[in-house]
């Protein structure tokens, strides 16, 4: 197998065509560059040198391996040069999942801010529900997640990001839509339209029927909830989502939400990224974009829209 110091010390030789500028270049003694020079000479089979006095000159068996050479020792400055721009992030990937929800609220903004502190990323979000997103980390197809915890996940590490608050959605003309307000249990008695099981959504759902012990009268499952609050806006059930994704609708009266007698309830989300593995530089930015967000907060619970609020209004504080 070829010394590849060998080959460097010949390529800085073969350079300089001069021994001693060659040992300075390489902080080796002239001797050492003699005796490695020689080395690899007999590892070759060939003279790669002719000397005439003090000057030295490649033969022709020696030039056509310094156009080799060459060739490696540029490769391995554009690798250092690599090494140096992923150190810095001034190039990379950064593989993002999260729940279609916050794909279409959300990212776009918290896209748009990273970007703009790191334009030579780039980016590839994923989206699915809360535990296909979990999934997708021991997959490594995403290094880091935003979704509500649909499940335990091992070797997943769960830090609190947002809590969404939830709305009771019914179309305009549907009987409850009059109502002021209703107790969850009241839910049990109509036709619900059900995000998928492994939303996190679904998961809260329906723990909030266990603890009124009942159950739903499920109509449909689906993780699209676009499809969910069309068949709610025209009067086929009830649905349970976040209000953030039905603000437009409920804006342009094309669905109605129902408060909920009791306590406000939220859906907690979290950055979600693999406990014992070491985050590449991307992603590592990417989380303190996300810290970043979350300083100074007070302690009220903070969901999309005020984010979205915080990352519009910093950008328009940086112009």
């Amino acid at each position: 197998m070829m010394n590849f110091n060998q080959l460097r010390i010949f390529y800085h030789a073969a350079k300089t065509l001069n021994y001693t500028r060659a040992a300075a270049e390489l902080f080796i003694s002239q001797p050492a560059v003699t005796a490695q020079i020689k080395a690899f000479e007999e590892f070759c089979g060939l003279k790669l040198f002719k000397k005439i006095g003090r000057c030295i000159f490649l033969t022709s068996e020696g030039q056509a391996l310094f156009e080799y050479a060459q060739n490696v020792f540029e490769i391995e400055k554009e690798i250092e040069n690599a090494i140096d721009d992923i150190r810095k992030l001034n190039r990379g990937i950064l593989r993002i999942g999260t729940t279609k929800a916050y794909a279409r609220y959300f990212m776009p903004v918290m896209i748009s801010a990273f970007h703009r502190s790191y334009p030579n990323i780039r980016i590839e979000l994923n989206e699915g529900s809360s535990r296909e997103m979990g999934q997708s980390l021991l997959e490594f197809k995403n290094e880091v997640a935003i979704i509500a915890k649909a499940e335990e996940i091992e070797g997943v590490r769960f830090i609190p990001f947002s809590k969404e608050e939830m709305a009771v959605i019914v179309g305009p003309n549907h009987p409850l839509a009059k109502r002021k307000s209703i107790f969850f249990k009241e839910l049990a008695h109509e036709l619900f339209i059900m995000k998928d099981k492994g939303s996190g959504t679904r998961r809260l759902v329906d723990y909030l029927f266990a603890g009124d012990h009942c159950s739903p009268n499920i109509l449909m499952e689906t993780s699209n909830a676009e499809f969910i609050k069309q068949l709610v806006q025209v009067g086929e059930g009830v649905s349970f989502l976040v209000r953030e994704a039905v603000i437009q609708e409920i804006s342009q009266h094309k669905l109605v939400t129902i408060p909920l007698k009791g306590p406000k309830i939220y859906l907690d989300v979290s950055i979600a990224y693999l406990k014992d593995q070491q985050l590449s530089p991307p992603a590592k930015a990417f989380l303190d974009t996300l810290e970043k967000l979350q300083v100074g907060r007070d302690m009220t619970p903070m969901g999309i829209g005020g984010y979205m609020a915080k990352i519009l209004a910093d950008h328009k504080a940086d112009k």
